[in-house]
């Protein structure tokens, strides 16, 4: 059976971001979370907070038929990965089999973050995410669109910025941490604070590129995916 790949975006992305993955490798079913405030939920409110937003996608997984049809994965960038950390964590203790649990661009889930964006006016918020982020969407160069998808940013931003996890009992999942080897944001000793979520064994892969290094990887990411992916019982354990 194909591995069920669970994405979670970064702060301000959608779940479109991740749909070209899903024609790359018939070894991997690529399903997006979509987070609340965009694309086909932007009259909804954005997440708070990472552990209600944690929360919420898990409970919309568990409710899916669909997540016995092969083994779960996740894998998430930046905000994304520690939101994938807390659905780990909340799908284990649900009874479900997770495979592996990727985690990109981010540090440690204990490790707080020197710079912050949170209450900046609007042009030095984008500018600190651009610093932050390594990029700079189009889109908030048009008044329109920017009106538009600076609170849903602001929001994700301010999610991850006050994350501070509670001291849980290490998962057993087993973890993957990636990172752009140019990646000027987040440092490899900084990686290697997610072994101290698991039981399970943690390594660190580096791919090149900088902090987006995923924009131009993904057919590499994916086959990682494949490869720490071994059978495991499908579904709910």
């Amino acid at each position: 059976m194909p591995v069920q790949l669970i994405c979670l975006p970064f702060a301000g992305a959608g779940a479109s971001f991740f749909w070209p993955w899903r024609s790359l490798d018939p070894r991997v079913t690529v399903r997006a979370l979509q987070l609340p405030g965009r694309e086909k939920r932007i009259d909804d409110e954005p997440f708070e907070d990472v552990e209600g937003a944690a929360d919420a996608l898990v409970a919309e997984l568990i409710a899916d038929p669909g997540l016995d049809e092969g083994p779960v994965a996740l894998f998430g960038h930046s905000l994304g990965a520690v939101l994938a950390y807390e659905l780990a964590r909340r799908l284990r203790a649900s009874g479900v089999a997770v495979a592996r649990l990727f985690v990109s661009g981010s540090p440690g889930p204990w490790s707080p973050r020197a710079r912050r964006a949170t209450g900046l006016d609007d042009e030095q918020f984008l500018a600190e995410v651009e610093t932050l982020a390594g990029y700079r969407h189009a889109a908030f160069d048009d008044p329109d669109m920017r009106g538009m998808l600076l609170p849903v940013l602001r929001a994700d931003v301010e999610m991850h910025e006050n994350y501070r996890p509670e001291p849980h009992a290490p998962t057993d999942v087993g973890v993957t941490a990636l990172r752009g080897a140019r990646d000027d944001l987040v440092t490899a000793e900084e990686l290697a604070g997610w072994a101290a979520v698991t039981t399970g064994g943690c390594e660190q892969v580096e791919l090149p590129g900088g902090h987006m290094y995923l924009t131009d990887s993904a057919r590499a990411v994916l086959s990682i995916v494949v490869s720490r992916c071994t059978p495991v019982p499908a579904g709910r354990g």
